[in-house]
């Protein structure tokens, strides 16, 4: 069965969470772009979108209408020859989202996945709920179905073997948001079948504007492989520092030496508020049971967990309290854990004051890390910077030489242990994934 074919019925579980949705918008507009071929006029397209919270699916009826209207007002000229007997734009775009709605149903339940030839698996992040849901899918659909899943840290062999899909299932970890990442790991199993792994996967992948980076089938893969190791290092100097600084100072201390010191668009705990720290705890656990000889547990954020501080995001992307309290999106304290409570701040007060005293200035050539993003002479411009703060001895620059020594140090341990393929593709996961302005497997530092 072709690509072509197996688009003509899809469905999508978890559709109403965030990562579901996303997958069914970039779905739905392939799905609509090929049923609008002249050839295809007449052939039956399905978009199954299953959810078990009503909720949910209501939520997600308002976001596909609203997205697919303004996709279209946005690629309104290429989207004209598809109805050349309408000539207004507003009533082209009309006919464009009623068209791609027409191809969606909303079901309550797993059953409403039958007769699929693919499913993107989006659910919690949760081994047993996965498997389980997996089973039933498959009893519902055919033998030649195959399955999408985007866990995006439990080995897709423990998938395919508690489900039984044997060669059917392949890892497909989208990022967030799924709509505007580019990003796009693909984790096969030894069983994958070629058609699935060669073929299907990249087409498809391809089709839906992404950029492909292989993985291999380790708990964690590339991009929360290095990104959970990058918040142990941060919470390890936060004990380093416990001397000398409370965990509140310290944690203000490194979310701003990962973010400006190593031009980041936010700091790491700013991060994991944002991915959410019942979801990092999460993914922790899943790679501290699959990886010998390494200790991915964090005190600090079980506790966190603990104490019903969990971070996230709010439906409109807005960040949930978490390590720092927010304020239209932005930090205006800090948790203290052992108070339970937040230290508010504000850039003039004292706290912040003496912090960015104690850390320092930026090395000579900084510039923030959006205008650096766009910079043609970007790689120059980070040569010279980094060259500068090597030659630096002041408290922030030898905390933020001894980060860059302990990213590039995982980057390479993922390289050694086979997580991934090649130092590129290391790179290449943060660069597109984090929207780092480089990767960890550098020369800036020896």
């Amino acid at each position: 069965m072709d690509l072509n074919t197996r688009l003509q019925n899809v469905a999508v579980v978890g559709a109403g969470g965030k990562m579901g949705s996303g997958i069914v918008l970039i779905v739905c507009r392939e799905m609509l772009r090929l049923k609008l071929l002249p050839e295809n006029r007449d052939k039956q397209f399905a978009l199954r979108c299953v959810d078990l919270n009503e909720s949910a699916l209501e939520g997600l009826k308002k976001y596909l209408q609203k997205q697919l209207s303004k996709g279209a007002e946005k690629k309104i000229a290429k989207i004209k020859e598809f109805y050349p007997n309408i000539s207004e734009d507003e009533k082209i775009i009309e006919q464009y989202t009623e068209d791609g709605l027409s191809l969606v149903s909303f079901e309550n339940s797993l059953a409403g996945a039958a007769g699929s030839s693919i499913v993107f698996e989006a659910i919690f992040e949760n081994r047993d709920i996965k498997i389980k849901a997996l089973t039933e899918i498959k009893n519902v659909c055919g033998p030649d179905t195959f399955f999408f899943t985007n866990t995006s840290s439990i080995p897709i062999r423990v998938l395919e073997e508690g489900a039984e899909l044997t060669g059917r299932i392949i890892g497909y970890h989208f990022y967030n948001p799924t709509a505007i990442q580019k990003l796009l790991e693909l984790i096969p199993t030894e069983n994958t079948v070629p058609e699935l792994k060669n073929e299907i996967a990249n087409d498809l992948a391809a089709r839906l504007g992404k950029k492909v980076i292989p993985a291999n089938d380790i708990a964690g893969f590339i991009g929360n492989g290095h990104f959970m190791r990058d918040i142990l290092h941060a919470v390890s100097e936060i004990d380093r520092l416990s001397s000398e600084h409370s965990q509140p100072e310290a944690i203000f201390i490194l979310n701003k030496i990962s973010k400006d010191f190593l031009i980041r668009p936010m700091g790491i705990f700013q991060l994991a508020d944002y991915v959410g720290l019942d979801v990092c705890q999460c993914i922790l656990k899943v790679m501290d049971e699959f990886i010998d000889n390494e200790d991915l547990s964090c005190a600090l954020i079980d506790r966190m967990m603990e104490l019903g501080v969990k971070g996230g995001q709010f439906p409109d992307g807005s960040p949930k309290d978490g390590f720092f309290k927010y304020e239209k999106g932005k930090p205006v304290g800090v948790f203290n854990v052992d108070k339970q409570e937040y230290i508010l701040y504000d850039e003039e007060n004292a706290l912040v004051s003496s912090l960015k005293e104690k850390v320092g200035a930026l090395p000579e050539g900084s510039e923030p890390w959006k205008v650096l993003l766009s910079d043609p002479e970007r790689s120059a411009k980070l040569d010279t910077y980094f060259t500068n703060l090597k030659s630096m001895d002041t408290f922030g620059a030898d905390l933020a030489k001894r980060y860059l020594v302990k990213i590039k140090e995982i980057g390479n341990e993922l390289l050694a242990n086979g997580v991934a393929l090649t130092k590129q593709d290391v790179n290449a996961t943060l660069e597109n994934g984090f929207y780092h302005l480089y990767g960890p497997i550098n020369n800036f530092i020896a």
